[in-house]
């Protein structure tokens, strides 16, 4: 039977995470899979005392990533339900799961224990032959450090996310000359961001924008988007990103640029009886 462990330090699972990012069909959700997974709860799966697996849940009980070595996939099934079904002494009750549609076996085996499914967010590859014509570009600059309390300031009033986080999050960005500022006449109307993957995806870029509410519907969006893309290819880098599964006015200025929507995020409620 496989063993559950609950493990402080996620260093032994290098070899492990390369083979899960493998068995993807498509490239994965970058802010899902490297913003959201390093802070959530990790646990191993042993099998003979031999590290099989593992996988991670986050702080509100949802399962982030599941993943067992090839030869040991006949006891996923089996361990999958038994980790949705009861609550588990390491690991916890688990109420349901994120899932991406470019992650089969994880994604078949939510399916198989879920009560409920909705989709959470659409994940775009970009292709130059469905932008459209019109491939005007916003005058982004790259953002400094002396920059950073502006631009904090500027997302946390636009979007719904923590002040705490944001900062840590863009001087981790800015350290890397991946955030960009569009200003006009020294008023901030856009952020965007260009984050290279160091471990797995580095064939791939992945970009996001925030565009000032009160700008909103002027175009701002597609011209930030349009300089994002060209700055990754012309790193020989192949683009994507995501949005929010109702955030149907983004998914039209991604549309317009030429982002296809192959995969989605899904999320899972688990079936407890």
């Amino acid at each position: 039977m496989i063993e559950i462990k609950s493990v402080e330090s996620q260093s032994e699972l290098n070899e492990l995470k390369e083979a899960y990012f493998k068995q993807s069909t498509a490239p994965l959700d970058g802010m899902w899979h490297f913003g959201f997974v390093p802070m959530a709860t990790h646990c191993f799966f042993y099998l003979e005392n031999h590290l099989v697996g593992f996988c991670c849940i986050n702080d509100e009980g949802y399962m982030l990533q599941f993943y067992l070595l090839p030869n040991c996939q006949k006891y996923e099934k089996h361990l999958f339900t038994r980790l949705a079904k009861q609550k588990n002494t390491v690991i916890g009750k688990i109420k349901g799961a994120f899932v991406s549609t470019a992650e089969p076996h994880y994604l078949s085996l939510c399916l198989d224990n879920s009560s409920t499914i909705t989709v959470n967010a659409l994940m775009y590859h970009h292709s130059i032959e469905a932008s459209e014509k019109c491939n005007k570009t916003a005058n982004m600059q790259s953002v400094t450090i002396e920059q950073l309390a502006e631009l904090v300031d500027f997302s946390t009033t636009n979007i719904d996310a923590p002040k705490q986080w944001l900062e840590g999050y863009y001087h981790i960005l800015i350290s890397r000359k991946e955030l960009f500022g569009y200003w006009n006449n020294q008023e901030l109307l856009a952020v965007g961001e260009c984050r290279k993957f160091d471990h797995f995806q580095t064939d791939y870029a992945e970009v996001g924008m925030i565009v000032s509410k009160n700008k909103r519907g002027q175009g701002i969006a597609k011209q930030v988007l349009n300089y994002l893309v060209k700055h990754a290819t012309k790193q020989g880098l192949s683009v994507i990103c995501s949005t929010e599964n109702q955030n149907i006015p983004a998914q039209k200025a991604i549309s317009d640029v030429g982002f296809i929507p192959y995969h989605r995020i899904v999320q899972f409620e688990f079936n407890q009886k």
